[in-house]
């Protein structure tokens, strides 16, 4: 498995040596648009890997958890961001790349469209067809999240001069989304049900994404249809170890519907992870999961928290869905090499059987986590040599096929046994069980559409915490408005918490709780209220008028004539 993805990657690599530039490309690349370029299966495969470029898939690979930093799961010690904190601008640079490298990537599965249609009768058919199919598929999702983040795009499928698609305008994002749709379907058609590895995309894949992009426009038919299509091929499994699943080394699950693999013996994208860990390991602790994802998790009777009996304010961890434990660090167990329990002034160093001054408490470092948690998702003692790591880039697994399907038929008020098998499939392997063992887990058994929403919506948060589907879900549910706009709040400063954990009120105190709303956003504001005085650290701010669409960069809308940039930019 591994030797086929170094293969890969090292054909991307040669790839990205060739066409580093981020720069909008409309024109195909100088050794694309000669006259001996795809004039072989080899050249065609050099090209179609290129595909799989993680700079190509800027969106979800910019940096570590490039859009979670900008949602209700994030805490970052005061730190704001451009979108979060409303200072987004049509200069800001990620603005710029992502328009510019998503257009890039379109015009390369032009180039592999085009020159296979030129190779039918001469080259293997059943290869031709997988490369046209990767490549419509790709650019389908390319042109998904274009119009996802700025509506209307200037649109195209042939080679054009830079002056042509200056001279085209911005295409209607509806018609913009049947295109889309079509290229899913032809991807579906001509792509393999099955391929060498779990790197390259499959028929299952095209219907997958083709879901996703749906629901993004909350085109509720067609995704419950693509996610249906995808579910009974039966390309993809839920892998029945969660916890382990987002390891480094696990290259293989079944799971993973679209991955693309870093790696660190190739210096393929490694990422700097000190902020991630804790301050007892030479860490930073800078960025943590936030105080409204840890409230968000449900209890173990798939109550939340301010209405489950099972839940106890002076042991938050016990009683509630497994998830929580693997995705931040539960108080008072060892974590790489280290006792984490933020409320000690000392702890126990594991492998000296010593006590140490606790590094990751506020009561001995300011700077240690302001919510007391630490992320463990995916964090191995790999990490820590020289605190940079290699995670796969995860952009789609099959869990997200389920609960999408589900989702679609929630909304279209279609409620059947297939919706609570769905999220129950989910849900139960997260306690390490299986759907019809119910006494094992909270299984969901309503069929009302409003309580069937709330659970949908909390079994993504809890499913996918810190894997940038946040700010995708806030924004197509439209609730970046009421998220975004409420402050950062944190455990208060260390002379109140003294005082907290001296009382017994350490993390919840005896007289609030955080109250679950409806949409199954956490409001935080009873424990500001509260005798504990947790603090509020830093404002967000979100404009609806502007804020569901990105600006267009400037320079675009500068130079192109009827290029009109969106509204409130």
């Amino acid at each position: 498995m591994k030797k086929y993805i170094y293969s890969l990657l090292s054909a991307a690599a040669v790839m990205i040596g060739c066409t580093a530039c981020a720069d909008l490309d409309l024109n195909p690349p100088a050794d694309a648009s000669s006259e001996t370029w795809f004039s072989n299966i080899e050249e065609f495969e050099f090209a179609a890997n290129d595909l799989y470029r993680l700079d190509l898939w800027y969106w979800e690979c910019n940096r570590a958890w490039h859009t979670d930093r900008w949602t209700d799961d994030w805490e970052q010690q005061g730190h704001g961001y451009e979108w979060s904190t409303g200072a987004l601008m049509s200069t800001t640079g990620y603005v710029k790349t992502m328009w510019l490298n998503t257009y890039k990537a379109i015009t390369r599965c032009n180039a592999i469209i085009a020159n296979v249609e030129k190779q039918r009768g001469k080259l293997s058919e059943k290869q031709l067809d997988r490369f046209e199919g990767e490549a419509r598929m790709f650019r389908a999702c390319f042109y998904s999240y274009l119009t996802f983040l700025y509506g209307d795009i200037p649109y195209y499928t042939d080679y054009i001069t830079i002056d042509q698609a200056y001279a085209m305008g911005r295409e209607k994002q509806s018609e913009v989304i049947k295109n889309i749709y079509t290229d899913f379907d032809k991807a579906a058609e001509l792509l393999p049900e099955t391929s060498s590895g779990n790197v390259r995309v499959k028929k299952a894949t095209a219907f997958a994404f083709k879901a996703r992009t749906a629901s993004w426009m909350l085109d509720y038919p067609v995704a419950a249809e693509a996610a249906k299509a995808c579910m009974e091929l039966g390309t993809y499994k839920l892998d029945p170890n969660f916890e382990k699943m987002f390891y480094i080394d696990t290259y293989a699950s079944d799971e993973f519907v679209f991955m693309i693999p870093r790696s660190r013996e190739l210096h393929n994208d490694l990422i700097t992870m000190s902020s991630f860990l804790p301050r007892n390991n030479s860490g930073k602790s800078l960025a943590v999961p936030s105080l409204e994802l840890f409230c968000a998790f449900l209890c173990s009777d798939g109550l939340p928290i301010d209405k489950s009996p099972l839940f106890d304010r002076q042991n938050p961890f016990r009683n509630r869905d497994p998830r929580l434990g693997y995705t931040t660090v539960e108080f008072g167990t060892e974590f790489l090499g280290f006792e984490w329990d933020p409320s000690k002034n000392k702890v126990l160093n594991v492998n000296t059987g010593k006590q140490v001054n606790n590094n990751d408490s506020q009561l001995v470092q300011t700077l240690a986590s302001w919510t007391g948690l630490i992320l463990k998702k995916g964090v191995t003692e790999a990490w820590l040599s020289d605190k940079k790591a290699d995670p796969n880039a995860i952009i789609m697994r099959y869990a997200d096929v389920l609960l999408m399907y589900a989702e679609a038929k929630i909304e279209m008020n279609e409620i059947d046994q297939s919706v609570l098998d769905a999220i129950n499939d989910v849900r139960s392997r997260a306690y390490k069980t299986t759907r019809s063992n119910t006494s094992l887990y909270p299984a969901v058994t309503t069929t009302n559409q409003d309580e069937l929403r709330f659970q949908l919506r909390s079994e993504r948060r809890m499913e996918f915490a810190w894997e940038n589907r946040r700010w995708f879900d806030l924004m197509r549910w439209r609730l970046c408005d009421i998220a975004i706009n409420r402050p950062v709040i944190d455990l208060p400063a260390k002379a109140q918490l003294q005082k907290n954990i001296k009382s017994g009120d350490y993390y919840f105190p005896s007289d609030a709780l955080p109250v679950i709303e409806e949409n199954g956003l956490v409001n935080l504001q009873p424990l500001v209220d509260s005798k504990a005085k947790f603090r509020k650290t830093m404002e967000r701010k979100f404009d609806p008028a502007k804020g569901y669409l990105l600006p267009l960069p400037l320079s675009d809308v500068t130079l192109i004539p009827g290029m009109i940039q969106n509204p409130g930019y």
